[in-house]
């Protein structure tokens, strides 16, 4: 039989995967991956405020997260810089003054590889709460959005014309990727969790015929991830965070395998 910490990884990382399938779907036809990276990366600075405050982490994660993607939209009207200019910028700038705050705050010990690249075998009964509870607000707002949300992605003019408000299902799903970042913060860790956001989704739309298909997949690809990242972490004593990815990166390489396969979704 297993020991307790490791059941608590697996439910804490199934639950975490079956959020960030539909939502890494959604950043991958959107095209915003970097966006993803710019977030995370603004999660070290929540950690950071956390620590400091003694206050919860995802909590933390999740203000600092949305804040930021508050100010890229700010930013988005107020300069005239390409917006991958802007991600770059806040990406950067907010993983430095997290590095520089952990610097300072001497009195408070930080388990800096933790930060960057998770421990989930730490995750708490009460980590788990947040993940689910989480997860399902997270999904149940999407699922209310997804229709004006999805038609923006096709043609976002059309979407406007209909009245579908577009804008606010943008502004909506942002806040969406900062929830989502914030209950993944431990598991996966900073610098990881965009990882967990992309690859599977990425090997689901190599194999899928259609949206609901690709969403299917992508979840799916998200579970077995963590499933094989944690026995293998198991196996042979490896980090449990990165042991998901490269066991996600392992199912893309085979979804490239010259399988039979529509092309529908490739543009």
């Amino acid at each position: 039989m297993f020991d307790d910490f490791f059941i608590r990884a697996l439910i804490a990382g199934i639950g975490v995967a079956i959020v960030t399938g539909p939502l890494g779907c959604m950043v991958i036809w959107r095209r915003l991956s970097y966006f993803g990276d710019t977030l995370s990366h603004s999660a070290l600075l929540g950690v950071t405020i956390a620590y400091s405050f003694s206050i919860n982490i995802s909590l933390s994660v999740f203000i600092v997260s949305g804040i930021i993607a508050l100010l890229l939209l700010s930013l988005q009207k107020r300069t005239k810089l390409p917006g991958d200019a802007l991600l770059g910028l806040l990406s950067h700038s907010t993983l430095a003054v997290g590095l520089v705050i952990i610097g300072l705050l001497t009195s408070i010990r930080f388990d800096l590889m933790g930060l960057l690249f998770g421990d989930i075998l730490s995750v708490t009964i009460e980590d788990i709460f947040i993940i689910w509870l989480g997860g399902l607000i997270i999904l149940g707002v999407l699922y209310f959005i997804w229709k004006s949300l999805f038609a923006a992605t096709v043609n976002y003019d059309l979407a406007a014309a209909e009245g579908m408000k577009p804008d606010s299902s943008n502004f909506i799903f942002t806040i969406l990727l900062a929830g989502v970042i914030a209950i993944a913060i431990k598991m996966i860790g900073v610098l990881l969790i965009t990882g967990l956001l992309l690859i599977p989704a990425a090997m689901a739309r190599n194999l899928s015929s259609n949206p609901r298909q690709m969403i299917a997949l992508s979840v799916i690809g998200g579970i077995l991830s963590v499933i094989i990242g944690l026995f293998s972490s198991l196996e042979f004593n490896t980090a449990s965070g990165p042991s998901i990815i490269v066991a996600a990166l392992v199912l893309f390489i085979l979804s490239l395998l010259p399988f039979k396969r529509s092309s529908a979704l490739q543009r």
